[in-house]
């Protein structure tokens, strides 16, 4: 059973950092995907980070947004930097597993940017 938990969530100010964590258990991981979902607005994808480290990224994180992974603990990571209203929502983290080549989604943490 993979299971994989999101946190490191919360209200920050505009211009404000936050860093996200994704934990899988059950397998290791062979991609990492983050997804947000505002309300009201379709679950968009956010960045990537492959097997081999590559990463992708939406445009409209480009430079503020990076994601990253420790294959020692099986986890990874979206520090989020300058962050806008336009970035709050639910963040979701999916995982695809080594052994068996599936998707394994987290619950998701809220993300809120407000002054």
């Amino acid at each position: 059973q993979v299971q994989v938990v999101e946190s490191g969530g919360g209200l920050v100010q505009p211009g404000g950092s936050l860093r996200l964590s994704c934990a899988a258990s059950g397998s290791s991981i062979y991609v990492m995907t983050w997804f947000r979902q505002a309300p009201g607005k379709e679950r968009e994808w956010v960045a990537s980070i492959f097997g081999d480290g590559g990463t992708n990224y939406q445009d409209s994180i480009k430079g503020r947004f990076t994601i990253s992974r420790d294959n020692a603990k099986n986890t990874g990571y979206l520090q989020m930097n300058n962050l806008k209203p336009e970035d709050t929502a639910v963040y979701y983290c999916k995982v695809r597993a080594h052994f068996n080549d599936l998707d394994y989604w987290g619950q998701g943490t809220q993300v809120t940017v407000s002054s």
